[in-house]
């Protein structure tokens, strides 16, 4: 390809270019009403998109509040649950040291098996008066 064909197919190209520059101008220049609605459009889409990411922000704002308020939550019942197992362990103790003296548990005991329980026998008639 010699130089003077490199620059033909240049100015051919640069042509071409121009004259499809021209058409969508020409198009664009005779519809500014189409242009109107265009950036009316533009502009109502541009707004909606801003109410969207206020309304994920809000959403997500509130999620995070909502773990918060569960986590604060979850440490106390973790807390409870800590209590409540020392207290059944002393209460557990407590029980075990005190069943030897127990006059009631000896009384139920010296019933025998039988099909009736303690609450069906008079426990306290065993008691020493």
């Amino acid at each position: 390809m010699s130089d003077s064909d490199i620059s033909g197919s240049f100015l051919h190209s640069k042509n071409q270019n121009m004259l499809l520059l021209e058409i969508c101008e020409l198009q664009s220049s005779g519809d500014d009403g189409d242009e109107d609605r265009r950036l009316k459009r533009r502009e109502k889409n541009r707004v909606a998109a801003k109410n969207s990411r206020n309304k994920q922000t809000q959403r997500a704002d509130e999620l995070h509040e909502a773990y918060e308020c569960l986590e604060q939550k979850n440490r106390q019942l973790k807390k409870d649950v800590q209590f409540l197992s020392e207290e059944q362990r002393r209460l557990t103790e407590a029980l075990k040291a005190h069943e030897p003296l127990c006059p009631i548990m000896h009384c139920v005991a010296n019933l025998g098996s039988g099909t009736l329980g303690p609450r069906d026998v008079g426990v306290p008639s065993c008691l020493p008066r």
